[in-house]
């Protein structure tokens, strides 16, 4: 589990209704059966028309991907690729073909495969890297989608107080019953506001930030097997790798591979 995005969403979520209960408000007078379908039906409506259907289906998996996304781990990676690099600096490419069928990991596992096979270092190149652009422009999706919910949100909202003020000036002849009226119209705008800035685009920007951090890994996975079909040095096949990164994960991922 992402416990970032947990905390992050109760966080947000109880900041919100915290400071309306400390304001002195009621958080029963946020409830708003109308404005709700509203917003929130509205919302996804607008959502659907504006992205193709099969997008829609995805989004149950995309949505366990921001709470349970499966991090990789970027020192394992290049400490898993630099041993691969000394078996067949060794022994030879043909002697990690039992490694490799016990790869969990389906990209590294092929590029391997392929490498082992002999295919043409372009050809290994073309296929790894086709693959991560693809990969990439499906959780582009996933990322579109909460960033239209998020820009839909805040406007349904305020139709759906345009909509309650223009009920309520039907009803001037009741002067008392202005108060509520205008309270209960600006609720559709707090529902879309808070869930577009507390929830859909957060989520949108989670989303990408786990894609352009599996792309990374992806990107390493592809140089480190390209490097070890060149029959590079382990030691050059590490700095290769190591150049993808920080200098401050440099020296985590130094301090791994010492203790490996």
């Amino acid at each position: 589990m992402d416990l970032a995005t947990i905390i992050g969403l109760v966080l947000a979520f109880g900041a919100f209704f915290g400071s309306i209960i400390l304001e002195g408000g009621s958080l029963a007078a946020l409830i708003n059966p109308s404005a709700m379908l509203l917003v929130f039906g509205g919302t996804l409506g607008a959502t659907m028309v504006s992205v193709p259907l099969s997008t829609v289906i995805g989004i149950p998996n995309v949505v366990k991907h921001a709470f349970f996304g499966k991090h990789m781990d970027t020192a394992h990676v290049i400490e898993t690729l630099v041993g691969f690099a000394e078996k067949a600096r060794r022994e030879g490419l043909l002697a990690l073909e039992e490694q490799a069928r016990e790869i969990d990991d389906e990209f590294l596992k092929k590029g391997i495969q392929l490498a082992i096979d002999g295919t043409d270092p372009e050809m290994v190149r073309e296929i790894m890297e086709t693959e991560v652009a693809f990969l990439g422009q499906r959780h582009a999706e996933g990322a579109h989608f909460f960033a239209t919910l998020g820009g839909f949100a805040p406007t349904l909202g305020v139709i759906g107080t345009v909509s309650g003020l223009v009920h309520m000036l039907e009803n001037l002849s009741d002067p008392g019953s202005m108060g509520p009226s205008i309270a209960a119209a600006f609720i559709a705008t707090l529902y879309g506001v808070c869930t577009a800035n507390l929830m859909f685009l957060p989520l949108s920007s989670k989303l990408k930030h786990a894609s352009q951090e599996e792309i990374l890994v992806r990107e390493i996975m592809t140089e480190g097997i390209l490097a070890i079909q060149a029959g590079d040095n382990p030691r050059i096949v590490e700095e290769k790798l190591k150049a993808f990164l920080s200098p401050k994960k440099r020296k985590a991922i130094e301090a791994a591979l010492q203790a490996a």
